[in-house]
């Protein structure tokens, strides 16, 4: 089923809404489907791993205006900076 870009927009927001109890697998589609789109995920983009695409993220340290995030699949570290 094709889905135009205004059922894609509805689509990954409602994905969005109960994001811990999906699966990488499900994540890296919904993501390529954003791309196929050019949907911005803006700050949803931040509630997945950006290596692994697990929801499972830990707060290690806020030092400044920079806080660092860890995964906890792949213990890579995340830096983003806080508004």
């Amino acid at each position: 089923m094709k889905l135009n870009k205004k059922q894609a927009e509805e689509e990954i927001k409602n994905f969005f809404e109960d994001i811990k109890n999906k699966t990488p697998a499900q994540i890296r589609k919904l993501k390529r489907l954003a791309m196929h789109h050019k949907i911005r995920l803006g700050e949803k983009r931040k509630l997945f791993c950006k290596y692994c695409y697990s929801p499972r993220l830990k707060v290690v340290r806020i030092t400044g205006k920079i806080k660092t995030i860890k995964c906890e699949s792949c213990d890579k570290l995340m830096r983003w900076k806080i508004k």
